[in-house]
């Protein structure tokens, strides 16, 4: 008997965070565009951003252009890890961390709206890097 309890109670342990780390829709819509990007499908990855942003690019392949020049850690990212989410006068903005192919890393900030069709992408901030300490 208890080794039944214990092999269910490791087995909600080991599931519990799992379930929690993929119930942010905010995080999911980045990481989704970003498997877009991936992908070289940019019409979907179009589908991420928020009309403002539509409104700029005006086509998936105009976004796709400006995502390959100026974002390309976003392109093709080795790694990508969700950091804080906060908001700041009424915006959500959730930090993810992007490890390039080179293996720098990047700091970008996002900012989210949430619309008729969810969580979508308004805008990108790449952050600057740290000084350095002496």
């Amino acid at each position: 008997m208890r080794r039944i309890a214990f092999g269910l109670l490791t087995a909600l342990c080991l599931v519990l965070p799992v379930t929690a780390a993929k119930a942010d829709p905010v995080q999911d819509t980045i990481l989704n565009q970003i498997e877009a990007f991936k992908a070289d499908d940019f019409a979907t990855a179009f589908t991420f951003a928020s009309p403002s942003i539509k409104s700029i690019f005006m086509s998936p392949e105009n976004f796709g252009k400006m995502v390959t020049q100026g974002y390309p850690m976003v392109h093709r990212p080795a790694d990508v890890r969700m950091l804080e989410q906060r908001t700041i006068s009424g915006a959500l903005w959730q930090k993810v961390m992007i490890t390039d192919q080179t293996g720098r890393t990047h700091i970008l900030d996002y900012q989210m709206v949430q619309t008729p069709e969810g969580w979508q992408i308004n805008g990108v901030q790449l952050l600057p890097e740290p000084g350095v300490g002496a």
